[in-house]
């Protein structure tokens, strides 16, 4: 089926093949099939313009077609087709054009084939990005609103959609950084924190800045507000080394949010791999929004923190067979998406209606080069890949040694910089914690839900909970793995806030518009005996001391420590655990939490933690702890105690029980300083007890320690003794329920 019915009327012109460039238009030259995309340069007779190439193997013709401010459409047919790209120079085309692709071939959705020359195509490779997708039915490759609905992605829809979609951008080749990214980005421009030194801040570039009352409004919400020396000194305060930015992509909303009257706000709707969404641009989006993102990783850089991009390359914006047809679709179809055994759908371990077929050499190539031109040309230290599992599957079984990732191991680029899988996606075998090859780094969700169940009561004894405090060892040690393959977190953009984890039970995501449907309901949360706000005192307290509880579980684990943008001064979300869509105050840091001396006290808490952990290597450990004694005392590197200051035998970690000493020697850490000398620290006691009652604990003798200094019990508001309080071995000081006591040994 080639159409729909000449009798089906709908809203919008029909495609006509025309206009094809006027006669005094400069003539398309051959131009070169390298590199992909829109490059602007000088030609070898002196002339100025910009090549434009495009991978389409099935395509029967492509055109470029350029795009004048009052949206007049000139194009030239690309006739040159080299090792299945197709390519051409077009003179006098220039920075700030924009452009976009109309590929021609056969409409067959029953072998997989949906070429539809009425549909403009964004570039896959585009620098930059003009527009927004609304997405009306002009923008869909099929007739989105054909009466057999069984039938409707199989009926090619004629209309133009070029007056409805975003263009691409030619983007000035003087934004990059050269060849290579040499020119500009070279390696002592960057932090490079080492992987055990890292504390990540998990933020939203948009939702960071756009309540913050010292950026200036004209800047809240785009890359120069998070740029702005009020919003970098508020990451340098509290001592965090890397920003991981939730996708800035450019992405486009879901129709089904648009009917609601929402929007995507987390943006992990990918639809240009190149392109820095063009949303959060300040200074405008001819290219221009190239520039600001790459002014703010320098301000970043000079400040001491890296940039990660949070990236999605395992699915796109164009959905299921039933999304719109905005770019690959259009492209080739069946060679950037996973098909079914009936490829009329799409093979999806994603929840999201297709999968890139990774496999394939040109898609393998589309990421790798988007990778590197992000490290390169944009500055940015790594990569942290949503549902990396995805990407590792070979044919169909998750596959570590699948081209993906194979060719990250060996690529000069990448491997050099940070990468983190979330490792796991939707389909069968998904599931990957703790296997990923030793380059990488893991989300790892087994620290989150053991935290959380210990803390609410939930754990059955601490067995799990010893492995997550020292580094996950179970999971991660084998094949030269080490502690900071583990990335803990307790909470992160999907989910509860750590507020809402200690005020809700249930999640609360009616603004959503689905219900209360979305959104797990597998929070493992614990309200302190009230659901939701309170103005009950006794319940606030406990609420506040359990997120005390919480972070100071999490940055004194070893590995390394993630937070979530607004977490250390008390951001709600009202109880919404899925606010992918709430593009509004619900999304938004508060930054006026700071002015409450509750929240203050606990963005303090957390600050003296990490200066605490920066300070002190045995908090951030490079190799795992042995067990073994070591020294002329015989002291273990880790040890554990019950409360009764007994070191725990085998059955004590089987037993019923809410407290855990962990004892850390820095007397024999396994690593080196920078010129070849041995690293000596202090010994720390970190004491967890989550009972509901208080208790005692009998602090360790010799030879562990003669006396223990108390920096942190969260159990007091203030969360200090006075400096200078010492408490003897043998001492039993009292537990307070549902609270961490830190010591310092003294020798």
């Amino acid at each position: 089926m080639s159409s729909a019915p000449e009798q089906q009327t709908r809203r919008g012109s029909r495609y006509t093949g025309t206009p094809a460039a006027p006669a005094d238009a400069p003539a398309l030259r051959p131009g070169s099939p390298q590199p992909l995309g829109a490059r602007h340069h000088i030609g070898p007779d002196g002339v100025a313009g910009t090549n434009f190439a495009l991978w389409s193997a099935g395509a029967e013709a492509v055109e470029v077609c350029l795009f004048d401010d009052d949206g007049n459409e000139t194009r030239y047919p690309l006739t040159e087709h080299t090792q299945e790209i197709w390519h051409g120079f077009v003179p006098g085309v220039g920075p700030g054009q924009l452009y976009g692709y109309r590929v021609h071939g056969r409409w067959d959705p029953w072998t997989g084939a949906r070429w539809n020359p009425a549909k403009l195509l964004l570039d896959p490779y585009a620098r930059a990005v003009d527009g927004d997708y609304l997405l009306p039915p002009e923008v869909y490759g099929h007739v989105r609103d054909w009466p057999q609905r069984h039938l409707a992605d199989t009926v090619r829809d004629e209309r133009d959609s070029a007056p409805y979609v975003p263009k691409g951008v030619v983007v000035d080749s003087a934004l990059g950084a050269g060849p290579g990214g040499e020119d500009e980005w070279v390696d002592d421009r960057r932090p490079k924190t080492p992987w055990a030194d890292s504390v990540i801040y998990e933020l939203h570039v948009r939702g960071f800045t756009m309540r913050h009352p010292g950026i200036p409004p004209e800047l809240r919400g785009t890359y120069a507000g998070l740029a702005h020396p009020a919003a970098i000194e508020h990451l340098v305060k509290l001592g965090v080394t890397a920003v991981e930015l939730l996708p800035v992509h450019q992405f486009a909303h879901e129709d089904h949010l648009l009917r609601r009257g929402l929007r995507n706000y987390w943006g992990y709707n990918s639809i240009g791999y190149f392109a820095p969404h063009a949303a959060y641009a300040a200074t405008g989006t001819r290219g221009r929004q190239v520039g600001e993102f790459r002014e703010m990783v320098r301000a970043l850089h000079a400040a001491g923190i890296e940039v990660i991009l949070d990236v999605v390359y395992n699915h796109t914006a164009e959905g299921s067979e039933l999304g719109p047809t905005l770019s690959l679709r259009g492209i080739d179809n069946r060679g950037y998406y996973r098909l079914a055994d009936d490829p009329r759908h799409y093979a999806d371990y994603t929840g999201c209606g297709n999968t890139l077929h990774v496999v394939q050499p040109q898609v393998l190539r589309l990421i790798t080069d988007s990778l590197r031109y992000w490290v390169q040309e944009m500055g940015v230290d790594g990569f942290r890949f949503d549902l990396a599992a995805a990407l590792a599957r070979s044919m169909h079984d998750v596959d570590m040694l699948s081209p993906f990732l194979a060719v990250i191991a060996q690529d000069p680029v990448l491997r050099r910089v940070k990468l983190i899988a979330e490792p796991w996606d939707v389909g069968a075998g998904g599931y990957q914690v703790g296997a990923f090859p030793p380059l990488w780094t893991e989300w790892n969700d087994r620290y989150r839900d053991t935290v959380r169940d210990f803390w609410r009561g939930a754990l059955p004894d601490v067995r799990d909970l010893g492995y997550r405090l020292s580094g996950s060892s179970d999971l991660y040690a084998w094949g030269g793995r080490r502690p900071y393959a583990s990335v803990n977190f307790v909470t992160a953009h999907d989910g509860f806030t750590l507020r809402d984890l200690v005020s809700y039970e249930r999640k609360h995501n009616e603004a959503n518009g689905e219900d209360n449907r979305d959104g797990t309901d597998d929070n493992r949360s614990w309200n302190c005996g009230v659901e939701g706000e309170t103005g009950d005192e006794a319940v606030l307290a406990l609420r506040r001391r359990q997120l005390r509880n919480l972070l100071s579980t999490l940055l004194l684990s070893t590995g390394v420590p993630m937070l979530v943008a607004g977490d250390e001064m008390g951001r709600t979300q009202g109880g919404n655990n899925n606010a992918y869509c709430q593009d509004n105050e619900i999304g938004w840091v508060d930054w006026s939490l700071l002015e409450e001396p509750a929240w203050r006290e606990l963005y303090d808490l957390a600050s003296r933690l990490i200066a605490l952990r920066r300070s002190h290597p045995v908090l951030r450990r490079k190799a795992f702890f042995s067990g073994r004694a070591h020294g002329p005392e015989g002291l273990r590197d880790l040890a554990w105690f019950t409360g009764s200051g007994q070191e725990m035998s085998e059955p004590d970690w089987y037993a019923p029980g809410a407290t855990l000493g962990m004892y850390l020697s820095g007397r024999d850490i396994p690593q080196r300083d920078e010129l070849g000398g041995p690293v000596v620290d202090d010994s720390f006691l970190v004491v967890l007890h989550a009972g509901h009652e208080d208790g005692g604990f009998r602090l360790p003798g010799p030879p562990w320690g003669q006396a223990y200094e108390l920096l942190v019990d969260t159990a007091r508001e203030e969360q200090r003794e006075e400096p200078g309080t010492v408490h003897p071995a043998g001492e039993t000081v009292a537990l307070p329920a549902r609270s961490v006591l830190v010591w310092r040994v003294l020798p």
